[in-house]
């Protein structure tokens, strides 16, 4: 097992007006620009309120941390430069999507032909992990294996609580959202890499898409990389949650590699329980008790979260990444950003706030704890950035 499982990580950050919190006008242009002209490593999303980073690909947690805090301080430095809020969270808690416009480039001018008024409602940010594998001919019965992790990695990271400006009573609807375009959500079980890559060549002859990229599944083989790629979290307000995750899978990746009894026998039920422990999680974040297949019964979260941190401790140790993993009872005991809005949301209107003055802490809330972590201190330990 000295495959080094290099993984690499992108998140998509929301972009809100530092005076009305909704979507930017005003130096949203300029944003952009010094972003293309200063960092590397960002890109437009397909609407004009977002923007991505990408890590580039490591073996090592720490190096990856330090690239993404790098882009996430470089970020909050041009939004206040600019009069913009970047921040990082499954939906926006203020913006409304028929104020959005598309970002100007050819395969977003695609996109938006195809989905229509579905493409000006996609007003979702999510954490994408990449996780290289020993033979990227073996993805796709890797894929079926790896579904039943996928409730516990989109409960951990749930941070979208809003939409439109109003409390959803969901910790991650950006799910919800999602599901209103095709080809996404839990990929089917195919039966093989052959059966795999006949639906792609069909699908593409037929016009339907492009090529393998206009799949949105949950998870998904890459086109250009060699790589697993992880799309079901929610964007990450805090950067160590973010990490927390991308291990967790990197070490699932890996555990079921090398143990190839590890989920075998995936069946249209078993692709059921997965699909239902999703919405478990997408309702109830951290609160969520989900379907244990084997055991015939639900089980909370952080029994959920044992399970799988006893599953790969081997893996955990041998990339060095036990401690991010570890995070994972933190958060399970503490709460994601999904509570930590909501708890923002609700002081601000015990305090009077009207529901628009509370929904702006949120955004602030969003901005401050999105470049907390981000400066280091003495020893090139991480500083915290104080709350507006």
């Amino acid at each position: 097992m000295a495959h080094a499982y290099r993984f690499g990580i992108e998140e998509e950050f929301f972009l809100a007006d530092a005076r009305t919190r909704g979507t930017p006008r005003a130096g949203l242009r300029a944003f952009h620009a010094a972003v293309r002209a200063r960092l590397d490593h960002a890109e437009r999303e397909q609407l004009q309120c977002q923007v991505e980073v990408a890590s580039p690909p490591s073996a090592d947690v720490a190096e990856a941390r330090g690239h993404l805090a790098d882009l996430r301080r470089s970020l909050s430095e041009i939004g206040t430069e600019r009069g913009v809020l970047p921040f990082a969270a499954g939906t926006h808690p203020t913006a409304r999507w028929r104020d959005q416009r598309p970002t100007d480039k050819a395969r977003y001018h695609g996109i938006m032909a195809d989905l229509r008024m579905l493409g000006r409602r996609n007003l979702v940010c999510g954490l994408h992990v990449h996780v290289e594998v020993p033979d990227p001919e073996a993805r796709i019965g890797l894929i079926n294996r790896l579904l039943p992790f996928l409730p516990v990695l989109l409960a951990l990271s749930t941070s979208s609580p809003f939409w439109q400006g109003r409390q959803t009573g969901l910790a991650g609807y950006r799910m919800r959202a999602y599901a209103e375009l095709p080809r996404t959500g839990v990929p089917e079980l195919f039966a093989d890499e052959a059966d795999y890559a006949r639906y792609v060549d069909v699908m593409t002859r037929a016009g339907a898409i492009a090529d393998a990229s206009y799949l949105w599944w949950h998870l998904r083989a890459s086109l250009k990389y060699p790589t697993l790629e992880l799309r079901v979290a929610d964007s990450c307000t805090h950067l160590d949650d973010a990490l927390c995750i991308a291990s967790l899978f990197r070490c699932l990746v890996r555990h079921v590699v090398r143990d190839r009894t590890c989920n075998a026998g995936m069946t249209a039920a078993s692709r059921g329980f997965v699909m239902e422990n999703l919405w478990r999680a997408e309702r109830d974040g951290i609160r969520a008790t989900l379907i244990d297949e084997a055991r015939a019964q639900a089980i909370a979260l952080d029994a959920s979260v044992d399970n799988v941190l006893g599953l790969i401790a081997e893996d955990a140790d041998a990339l060095h990444c036990a401690e991010a993993c570890g995070r994972a009872r933190a958060i399970a005991a503490d709460g994601t950003s999904a509570d930590r809005q909501m708890a923002v949301f609700a002081a601000a209107r015990r305090s009077g706030s009207t529901e628009r003055a509370a929904l702006s802490a949120v955004v602030d809330h969003l901005a401050n704890e999105t470049a907390a972590g981000t400066t280091l201190g003495p020893g090139g330990h991480p500083n915290n950035v104080p709350a507006a």
